[in-house]
């Protein structure tokens, strides 16, 4: 672990990055960086507080002078994405995240950083720990959960807190405000299948798809960028068709918002059919590197040889499997008529894992326009109940309506300004934020997101631009102390 990041500006806020990045803190295992958290708030001897679902409020009185102010609620998710390179050995329960200073930027060796949302979480904290930034009432909302179900941000009662403006620092571009989001839904789809005897006079290989960059499902979705599920999941289907190929088992993905890096699949293939099979891989890899040399330059396809399994996954599940995951939709499907630039809609095949008779695939779809949410549900339970699967939704959360008369938004804007010679870039994004759900609790609340600039969250690529950090601290500090009266 480089402690360099320690004499990096802000030092209040990187010194506050670095402890979080030395507790492992991946989502639904959070109780360290809770404890961590409460601590935090009572060893500066403040209102500290632990929701029945595990989200920590700490309050901070007005400073002198200030108390005329609308309370200010800043908000942050404790939990990271836990990815990691296949060749990384990092335990994300246990080990701490291995930051460093790479010319104008920070990165973590091998891992994702946490700067999603540990950047937001750190500003937090050094607001909190300040004693010369005038401000009116902050109350720190840290939420858990959010990246695999904003459990948090969903069990949030209404009532415990008691400020009108909610200032999200969960956003990933500098110089940019941001107004609204996307909702979103998961997809839950299940293969059940008869395990069957090897046949005869067969070889085992193993097929690995790796070096794809991945990324955040809502943010990276508009990219272009391979999905190693699709991209493993193509050369299955026609291996099937033309070498009889026989599925053993399958594990592509870990987490539905994140866009798939690495996929893997043990096959057998007759023996008379293995050298026009591995020819075929090798034109197959060819083919898949011309569409996406731009965006996937380090894509690697293998096929290497395995030893033979146990069992094979019946031959009709397989078929099934093959055919629906290749209908399956994936990527953008609309942009925004309103906004543009934007995705309106999308979806990610984030996982396709073969486990005890069970084949479970797990889809994350996006939209900022419900009927087109739906739409997508009912073209993907179309696609894979023809297969014979059965497809369940659920964790479904609300967008975030864009509101362009917002207080906070004008306040901002004239306070960056002021302060940069610029206006910032007004924007909604693709990703989906707690803000619809906690604007849903609190519907008096004045919203806006905003945060430095992250690149390639939820990928081992996941940086920070070290510049960005300092505007974004400045500018925070500068809208505290500009907070319009009550």
């Amino acid at each position: 672990m480089s402690k360099d990041i320690l004499n990096l500006e802000p030092k209040a806020l990187w010194k506050n990055f670095y402890s979080l990045t030395q507790i492992p803190r991946p989502s639904k295992h959070e109780v360290k960086v809770m404890e961590f958290t409460v601590k935090f708030g009572k060893d500066l001897g403040l209102e500290t507080i632990v929701d029945e679902v595990g989200n920590v409020i700490i309050r901070k009185p007005a400073t002198p002078g200030m108390e005329n102010r609308k309370g200010v609620i800043l908000q942050g998710h404790l939990d990271m994405v836990p990815q990691k390179n296949s060749d990384t050995a990092h335990d994300f329960e246990k080990d701490p995240i291995d930051a460093f200073v790479d010319g104008e930027w920070v990165k973590a060796k091998g891992t994702t950083l946490g700067g999603d949302n540990g950047m937001g979480v750190a500003a937090t904290m050094a607001i909190l720990e300040s004693k010369d930034i005038p401000h009116g009432m902050i109350e720190a909302l840290f939420t858990c959960d959010e990246e695999t179900g904003m459990t948090g941000a969903f069990g949030l009662k209404s009532g415990l807190l008691k400020g009108d403006i909610l200032m999200n620092l969960d956003s990933e571009d500098e110089g940019e405000l941001y107004i609204g989001c996307a909702g979103g839904t998961n997809a839950n789809i299940t293969f059940t299948y008869s395990e069957t005897a090897i046949p005869a006079n067969v070889a085992a290989f193993k097929i690995n798809v790796t070096g794809l960059k991945g990324g955040h499902s809502g943010v990276d979705i508009h990219l272009g960028r391979g999905n190693s599920n699709k991209v493993l999941n193509r050369l299955l289907w026609y291996c099937c068709k033309n070498f009889g190929l026989r599925l053993a088992s399958i594990d592509g993905g870990s987490l539905r918002n994140a866009i798939p890096r690495e996929s893997f699949a043990v096959v057998t293939i007759p023996d008379d059919k293995k050298d026009a099979f591995l020819k075929y891989v090798s034109e197959y890899t060819l083919i898949v590197k011309k569409e996406l040399s731009a965006v996937e330059p380090d894509m690697k396809i293998e096929a290497v040889p395995a030893n033979l399994p146990k069992t094979m996954i019946d031959e009709k599940t397989s078929c099934n499997l093959f055919k629906s995951v290749y209908c399956c939709p994936n990527g953008v499907v609309r942009m925004s008529n309103e906004m543009v630039g934007l995705v309106e809609t999308s979806t990610n095949l984030a996982i396709v894992k073969s486990e005890n008779g069970i084949i479970k695939i797990q889809c994350l779809l996006r939209s900022s326009v419900d009927s087109a949410k739906q739409d997508l549900e009912n073209m993907m339970q179309s696609v894979f109940e023809l297969a014979g699967a059965e497809i369940i939704f659920d964790g479904q959360y609300p967008g975030w309506k864009p509101n362009p008369s917002s207080p906070i938004l004008k306040a901002m804007q004239d306070i960056y300004q002021k302060k940069y010679g610029k206006i910032p870039e007004i924007k909604a994004i693709h990703a989906g934020l707690e803000c619809g759900l906690l604007g849903g609790v609190y519907p008096h609340w004045d919203m806006i997101s905003f945060g430095p600039t992250i690149r390639y969250p939820h990928s081992p690529d996941e940086k920070v631009n070290i510049k960005t950090v300092q505007l974004f601290w400045d500018f925070l500090v500068a809208t505290l102390k500009e907070i319009p009266v009550k």
